[in-house]
């Protein structure tokens, strides 16, 4: 029998159905294996741009919702004006940015430096929620995910924190996620994103404090937002049964952590004493939330 390597260039899709069992499919720089014949690969590469389509949807549908808020100018105005009332030193400064770039930390840090700006506290919250295999996620996307919650907010805190120092100290608060502690299918790239950002906020934590500068990771449960897509009433019918809660509380207590110098701080005693828990799901448990959950993979 011939062990040596086949190689045949075909465009006969009968041939392809019936000999091949693995396909490696290269579109757009990225690559994709199907395990499987022809058919199969077809009809993943049709669910595969379904989802990209439903992403696609998605972020047409948030650039709606700014390009409404932004043209709601007198309420913008308005509010600007009462919070100029509320105190005669407090300005805001927009500035709309890309942050999931290999460059997004510098040209950031050169901005608020040519603007005059000091930062005295860095709050980097800009995140992706991804739940989706890896090998079904757009390598476009994972290059995303990790820049925007790891590269970009690692050189943010080390240009920021070189600064604070000099002039004698400061506080960055980063935002992590209870789902460090939910290493399941479908949360592999989002979960590993955060823990490397809960890791990296204590480590460095402790590399800073000496100069004046505390670093706290926060890791909260679900919050009320369009994040994870759901609708206003899932999210209404999670405020009220505690699975959720809402930004304001999420953020006065990421707040009350920083500014008492904690490294870390996971929101709500239950959501503390259930962690354990969570790092023991696995077996019969872990199939069938991973069947369960397949049909919400996107």
């Amino acid at each position: 029998a011939y062990r040596g390597a086949l190689m045949m260039v075909t465009h006969d899709r009968y041939f392809l159905d019936r000999v091949c069992n693995r396909i490696a499919e290269l579109d757009l720089g990225g690559l994709y294996m199907h395990d499987g014949n022809f058919s199969y690969y077809l009809e993943q590469k049709a669910a595969r741009l379904d989802m990209e389509n439903a992403a696609a949807r998605k972020r047409s549908s948030i650039l709606r919702r700014e390009l409404e808020w932004i043209r709601r100018g007198a309420q913008a105005r308005s509010t600007k004006q009462e919070v100029r009332r509320a105190s005669h030193y407090v300005w805001v400064r927009t500035l709309v940015k890309d942050l999931a770039t290999p460059t997004a930390a510098e040209e950031l840090f050169a901005y608020t430096e040519a603007e005059g700006i000091k930062v005295d506290v860095l709050v980097n919250n800009a995140g992706i929620f991804s739940f989706c295999d890896v090998l079904s996620t757009p390598v476009e996307r994972i290059e995303r995910v990790i820049y925007l919650h790891d590269i970009t907010t690692t050189k943010t805190c080390r240009l920021y924190a070189a600064d604070m120092i000099g002039r004698g100290g400061g506080r960055i608060l980063n935002m992590s996620s209870y789902s460090i502690w939910m290493p399941y299918p479908g949360l592999s790239l989002y979960s590993a994103s955060k823990a490397y950002l809960k890791s990296f906020s204590v480590a460095f934590s402790k590399e800073v404090e000496e100069h004046g500068v505390t670093v706290t990771a926060i890791c909260p449960a679900g919050i009320a937002t369009d994040l994870y897509g759901l609708s206003p009433r899932l999210q209404r019918f999670g405020l009220k049964t505690g699975i959720l809660m809402s930004p304001e509380s999420c953020a006065r207590r990421a707040l009350n952590g920083m500014f008492r110098g904690q490294r870390c701080k996971v929101p709500d005693w239950w959501f503390r004493l259930l962690i354990p828990l969570c790092q023991a799901v696995g077996g019969p448990v872990m199939r069938w939330l991973r069947n369960f959950t397949m049909q919400f993979q996107k």
